[in-house]
């Protein structure tokens, strides 16, 4: 299968505030995010990383579609293959980036080689609410990436808008283009969230814990949303949770996280089933047993504490 992403021993670390005396002796601390993570994404796969709060998941997604500053990558490569159009736009542009088939993201110099990717790998972020302008309808959101990207036809704006709408289960477009964040439920911010990040036609979405401030019901309908565009569109799928339940439902590859380094990965229901590492057997022993007769049991958690 054709990887669209690789991450090859990905080191992400945030210096710590020094003292006096640390600046006096020329010691440096560091927060090691992340440390050394390597993994790939295939097109059309839905790959998901899962781990406690802290662990380094979503700096990992943020590092992935260079949203973080190259100042704190402290090591490896982020090797990303871009469509034929975007890899012969990005070899103009900026050909020491360019690497085979693959573009290296961090060595991406020219605005406007970034600006290539940036069509392609898209994100959707956990709180709609946050992210969407609450100044915006919901037309001029969905818009906005368009005209940013050079469609200037006000035509196929409106056209690729309501087919998008459409594409989330936002029907008709007519009855939300016109509507504000704040008129919308928590489950329609999300899908015009979803709606913003299909609307330029990606190969690559990061889902940064895209359903953990939903209610249950809204969160099967979101999800099933995305296994259909994953379905019609061949789209590859960076999925950030801490529920592994729904992991096992919606990924492919499931990869653990813990102290900023993946400890355990694998097939999704592989994993779940038969967990390898402690720490992945200490986040399935934290999950509640739903059966009655089995409550008072008491189960091993083999890791204690926090990070």
């Amino acid at each position: 299968m054709e990887h669209l992403l690789a991450v090859e021993n990905l080191k992400v670390w945030f210096p710590i505030r020094r003292s006096l005396t640390d600046i006096i002796r020329g010691k440096r601390l560091y927060v090691r995010a992340v440390d050394g993570v390597s993994f790939t994404i295939s097109r059309g796969e839905i790959f998901c990383l899962a781990g406690e709060s802290g662990c380094g998941k979503t700096t990992t997604g943020k590092a992935v579609l260079r949203l973080i500053d190259s100042e704190f990558i402290r090591g490896g490569r982020i090797l990303f293959r871009p469509s034929n159009e975007g890899l012969k736009t990005v070899k103009s542009y900026d050909p020491s980036a360019v690497d085979g088939e693959f573009v290296d993201i961090y060595k991406i110099r020219d605005k406007r080689a970034l600006k290539v990717l940036r069509k392609e790998m898209q994100v959707v972020f956990q709180d709609p609410f946050g992210s969407l302008n609450p100044r915006y309808r919901v037309r001029q959101i969905l818009e906005e990436p368009l005209i940013i990207h050079g469609v200037k036809d006000q035509g196929e704006r409106l056209k690729r808008v309501r087919e998008t709408l459409e594409a989330v289960k936002l029907v008709p477009p007519e009855e939300f283009m016109n509507r504000y964040p704040h008129q919308l439920s928590g489950g329609q911010r999300q899908r015009v969230a979803i709606a913003r990040a299909l609307i330029l036609n990606p190969s690559f979405i990061v889902a940064d814990e895209p359903v953990s401030m939903l209610d249950v019901s809204i969160r099967a309908e979101i999800l099933e949303i995305l296994l259909g565009l994953r379905e019609q569109y061949n789209i590859s799928i960076m999925f950030i949770t801490h529920d592994l339940a729904l992991a096992k439902h919606i990924c492919d590859t499931l990869a653990i996280m813990y102290l900023g380094k993946i400890v355990e990965m694998g097939p999704a229901e592989k994993v779940i089933d038969g967990p390898k590492h402690p720490y992945t057997k200490a986040l399935i022993a934290a999950i509640p047993e739903p059966d009655p007769r089995n409550r008072l049991k008491t189960r091993e958690v083999p890791i204690k504490g926090e990070v």
